[in-house]
């Protein structure tokens, strides 16, 4: 079933995803069978009653060792290695990605790391250039280290791709939506290209969680998450997952996620797999919501321009409609002034939090300038569209209304000392 047949809206108009009636995983769970959706996926998947009580929910499994029947005969042998907690996420992982293999580490981070040590020396990556300042970060100057090199180009325009693919190019790295000018990247056009040139295709879908966007029916090879945003979704653990269908990937990430040892301890997977069961809920209120914030200041008249998938002013709308389920609870605008006026509005908001990170149930606000994204040169900020006045925000899940009037009173105050 395409992405586009699974557009529905709410009465409001606004687009609700609809899972794909497909499950397929490898993992043992209470759920195996085709045709759940994505509710019944969240609640379930990776979820089977303790066995040996009975418990609806798993309980937390805090060893670092378990008892073998014999010399290498056991279910666990050390929690680096696997954990009771860590599995069933994984499985949830997996089931809401559509993958036979899901993993979980210690941050976002360390899932880009992990990945990105999959490759050998001597190879190349291309990455969508508007990309997460912290994995721009890494392959920028970490990789370097691996013998890795990196090559940032615009994928607005998937053809762009073709005339910098090498011998040597292993991966394709893409976020859509971007960080933070939510500018999107055609998932298929991409992955047809790099399979012609034999490239794997990895998407940060951190942005639109499962619910929204599943790159791994689109054509991509492996789907990561920084899961302390949208699949935690209460900003209390720190985590990243990935998920594949790609069986010889699999077993790669598998022996470095040992290996290499940033996993995520039993308690914050326990955490998260509480979270994701209320994931599909939340979803779909911070697009509600969203969706109304960039209404309102599309109509404002203290903004210059807003940047959300959701409005048919965003110049890729119709990409937006095809390859989502909805559009996310991200929204990006410019203030009138400078990053004076934009200091003052993230001073005067109150339902809207000054601080890094998104995702969570509360509202949050940010200037990537000189945040999320200070660490880009200037010339790169100006040509990705990073400017001074740039604000981004995580709609939360709050009443709509209230989050409105925050935004009306402090755009007000802070555009009219100018």
């Amino acid at each position: 079933m395409s992405p586009a047949n699974n557009i529905a809206t709410d009465a409001n108009g606004v687009p609700i995803a609809i899972s794909p009636s497909r499950f397929v995983s490898s993992h043992t769970g209470p759920i195996t069978d085709a045709g759940y959706g994505f509710g019944t996926l969240a609640i379930h998947a990776g979820a089977s009653p303790d066995p040996a009580t009975g418990a609806v929910i798993p309980p937390l499994s805090l060893s670092t060792t378990f008892k073998q029947r014999a010399v290498g005969d056991f279910v666990y042998e050390y929690s680096r290695s696997d954990n009771p907690n860590r599995a069933n996420l994984e499985a949830a992982i997996a089931a809401l990605e559509h993958a036979k293999h899901g993993f979980a580490f210690s941050s976002g981070s360390a899932t880009t790391a992990t990945v990105l040590n999959t490759l050998q020396p001597g190879s190349h990556v291309i990455s969508v250039n508007d990309v997460y300042g912290g994995t721009h970060r890494y392959l920028n100057k970490v990789a370097g280290s691996l013998g890795i090199e990196t090559t940032f180009v615009d994928l607005a325009n998937v053809n762009n791709l073709r005339d910098v693919v090498r011998e040597n190019t292993r991966l394709v790295w893409i976020e859509t939506p971007t960080n933070p000018t939510l500018r999107l990247v055609d998932i298929t056009a991409v992955s047809d290209i790099a399979h012609e040139a034999g490239l794997f295709v990895v998407v940060d879908n951190t942005f639109l969680s499962p619910y929204f966007q599943n790159p791994l029916d689109l054509g991509a090879d492996l789907v990561v998450h920084s899961a302390t945003k949208y699949i935690n979704g209460h900003s209390d653990v720190v985590m990243g997952v990935a998920a594949t269908n790609n069986d010889a990937l699999a077993s790669k990430i598998r022996f470095l996620q040992n290996a290499i040892g940033a996993v995520p301890s039993p308690f914050d997977c326990y955490q998260a797999q509480r979270g994701i069961k209320t994931l599909h809920l939340r979803m779909r209120q911070h697009a509600i919501n969203a969706q109304r914030v960039a209404e309102f200041l599309e109509r404002s008249e203290y903004v210059d321009s807003v940047v959300y998938p959701g409005l048919e002013s965003h110049p890729q709308h119709e990409l937006a409609k095809r390859q989502m389920r909805g559009f996310g609870g991200m929204v990006s605008f410019r203030i009138k002034g400078n990053t004076h006026t934009a200091d003052r509005f993230l001073q005067r908001t109150r339902l809207f939090t000054l601080a890094e990170s998104l995702g969570g149930v509360e509202s949050l606000a940010e200037l990537p300038a000189r945040m999320t994204h200070a660490g880009l040169a200037p010339e790169e900020r100006n040509e990705l569209g990073i400017t001074e006045n740039l604000i981004r925000l995580s709609v939360g899940v709050e009443d709509a209304d209230d989050l409105i009037a925050d935004i009306a009173h402090a755009l007000e105050s802070a555009v009219s000392e100018n």
